[in-house]
């Protein structure tokens, strides 16, 4: 899709020429205000601002006085590489490090435009290479203010402002269904995955297992072999974007394999809510796993998508949590009591039955996401023709 603009009338403008900069302070604790935003309330690849947070939750810091409005900008200055910028439609207070902006119309630009300039890749580039600071880079105001783009008329920008939002607010109606498909499959799965029948050790119907442990003598091995560490292991998912090779021995590569329907479980994380998550291994190579990891490998009483699904669902992650121990911030869990997880007696077919319930809503999630995908894209591209490449900076 292409906009075939004409930039002819177009003029160059300076950012700080044509929006101002809010200063209006309150003490948000007097009563005026409920509500306030953080960086962490808002998404780098949304323009929308629906989360927040309640000023007496004891988690709003000291510099948080700076009050917005619905409809205004807001701009955090911190990182800018992190594309935070969005637009709330409720009222609060935000850190002096988020700016609140405001379009000023008299000199030739619409609010509704205003966020999606913000949002270019030409804007971040310049913002990410004139923001200050090592440690937490930011950009302030005054260099802000110099960035110079090109304004189209207030006319155009309503045009282009209408279709941008209209893309954004398909975006966001993806992101709901997603969610709503999601909340269906935990339905699904709290239907298959009885809580109150009959359960056994999961050592008796699968067998449990550690991977090697790493250490300088394995750079001096000649015979390397990929293996798979935690950060491969996410939960319900393999990230294979970055497998990395081993020094092993023959009998290593024989008994620390992994074949189609093994079980990667992880050991220890610093956050409780990582322990255990579990990934399923179905192709046909036979990399090796780290120690870190646990092999589950099932006997044939349970089918390992069933065991996947009962490692990762909400009873599996309680009990997880229930046995992990803490040392020096690392949360862990050894296999003796991975063995010992309880495990329901459901039979084959009802198995069966569960995970072709599951595929479909997968098949749905998947579809949705590939939409997801397609949409951000084109919400980049609109904005690459628009605002212009990145490396047309001078």
């Amino acid at each position: 899709m292409t906009l075939n603009l004409d930039k002819t009338p177009w003029k160059r403008v300076r950012l700080g020429d044509v929006v101002r900069r809010s200063r209006e302070q309150v003490d948000p604790l007097a009563g005026s205000v409920e509500r306030y935003v953080a960086g962490g309330h808002i998404d780098g690849d949304g323009l929308v601002i629906e989360r927040w947070g309640a000023v007496d939750d004891g988690q709003m810091g000291s510099t948080f006085r700076y009050v917005f409005r619905p409809g205004q900008v807001l701009f955090v200055s911190a990182r800018p590489y992190l594309r935070k910028v969005g637009v709330p439609q409720f009222g609060g207070v935000v850190a002096d490090k988020t700016y609140v902006l405001n379009a000023i119309p008299e000199n030739g630009i619409s609010q509704r435009f205003l966020p999606f300039v913000l949002s270019s890749d030409r804007f971040v580039k310049f913002a990410t290479a004139e923001a200050t600071g090592s440690m937490n880079p930011r950009l302030l105001w005054g260099p802000m203010q110099r960035y110079e783009f090109d304004l189209p008329s207030i006319d155009e920008q309503k045009r282009i402002a209408d279709l941008l939002w209209a893309v954004e607010r398909h975006r966001l109606s993806l992101l709901e269904i997603e969610k709503q498909v999601s909340q269906a499959r935990n339905v699904v799965i709290a239907h298959g995955l009885p809580s109150s029948v009959a359960t056994r050790r999961l050592a008796d119907s699968a067998a449990v297992a550690s991977g090697v442990t790493l250490g300088p003598a394995r750079r001096a091995m000649k015979q390397t072999t990929p293996y798979l560490r935690v950060a491969n292991v996410q939960r319900g998912a393999l990230d294979l974007s970055e497998v990395k090779d081993v020094g092993v021995t023959d009998k290593e590569i024989k008994s620390k394999g992994l074949k189609p329907g093994d079980i990667l479980v992880v050991e220890g994380h610093a956050s409780v809510d990582e322990i255990g998550r579990a990934a399923l291994w179905d192709s046909d190579e036979s990399p090796l796993f780290q120690n870190h990891l646990f092999r589950v490998r099932t006997n044939g009483e349970y089918r390992p998508r069933f065991l996947l699904e009962w490692i990762n669902g909400e009873i599996g992650r309680s009990y997880i949590r229930t046995v992990a121990k803490s040392t020096s911030g690392l949360n862990t869990i050894n296999s003796t009591v991975l063995k010992a997880m309880p495990v329901p007696e459901v039979a084959l077919e009802d198995q069966d039955n569960l995970i072709c319930d599951l595929q479909r809503v997968d098949m749905s999630i998947d579809t949705l996401r590939a939409e997801l995908s397609a949409v951000s894209e084109l919400q980049s591209s609109l904005l690459t023709e628009i605002f212009g490449y990145a490396n047309d900076l001078q």
